[in-house]
Parts: C-alpha cells; sequence; structure tokens
C-alpha cells in the first residue's frame, strides 16, 4: 500500500465532459481532486455515499437537496447519501477536493464517471 501519494501521479478520469476526477482511497475513505472546466455542468444525480468537499480554486453553484449556493474558494459542503446534487461552473476553472465514505466502486474500478443508473432513475422520477 502507498502511504504517499502525489495527485499528479494519479491519471485523469472523465466524469462528465469538462469534469474529471484523480480518486484515491483506503478501506473506508476516498477522496478525489476534482477539475471543473469552464461552464461545465455536472446533472443531478444521487448515491448512496456521504460526501464531502472543499473548493480549492474558482467557484460553482452547487444546488444540494433543491438549495442553489454559488460556492468560491475557501467554501465547504456536506451531501447526504441519496440526496440530489448537481453543479454548474462559473466562467473560470474550479478545483475541488471531494470526500466520499464508503468509497465509491466506480471510482476504484477506474470508471470514473456518474453511473448512468442515478441520472437515468432521477429523470425517470422527474416525469412522473
Amino acid at each position: 500500500m502507498a502511504y504517499h501519494r502525489s495527485f499528479d501521479d494519479i491519471k485523469r478520469s472523465d466524469l462528465v465532459p469538462g469534469v474529471t476526477a484523480r480518486p484515491i482511497w483506503g478501506e473506508k475513505i476516498m477522496m478525489s481532486m476534482i477539475e471543473i472546466a469552464p461552464k461545465a455542468t455536472v446533472p443531478e444525480h444521487a448515491h448512496p455515499h456521504e460526501q464531502a468537499g472543499i473548493v480549492l480554486y474558482g467557484e460553482f453553484d452547487f444546488t444540494i437537496g433543491g438549495v442553489k449556493k454559488r460556492l468560491k474558494q475557501g467554501d465547504a459542503y456536506i451531501i447526504p447519501g441519496n440526496t440530489p446534487h448537481s453543479l454548474v461552473c462559473g466562467d473560470g476553472l474550479a478545483v475541488a477536493l471531494d470526500i466520499f465514505s464508503p468509497p465509491r466502486e466506480g471510482y476504484q474500478k477506474a470508471e470514473a464517471r456518474l453511473e448512468k443508473k442515478y441520472i437515468v432513475a432521477k429523470r425517470a422520477k422527474a416525469k412522473k
């Protein structure tokens, strides 16, 4: 097990167009450096994992549980499991550090994409 890692050595994986992740994890926790291109959008989705994070650079509009807020460098967020959330980046690059518990299985399998089943399930529910 590598106890010391550099995000510079971790390959970027596309989550959605304009959003990349570089995850590292242990047995019960995961963190991921998220880079968000200007105007990039993360569609509304939910997952059973708790998520927390901090904006390291830039700013974006983050909607969590229906509440939208502009977050900027130094702002933090907490997302309980199964809570819908989405993101729209501002005019410049943004970088955030996401923390998940338990680790996201999809990230561990190098399939670092938002799982379509969460996005599709949310859209289907909205149409009802």
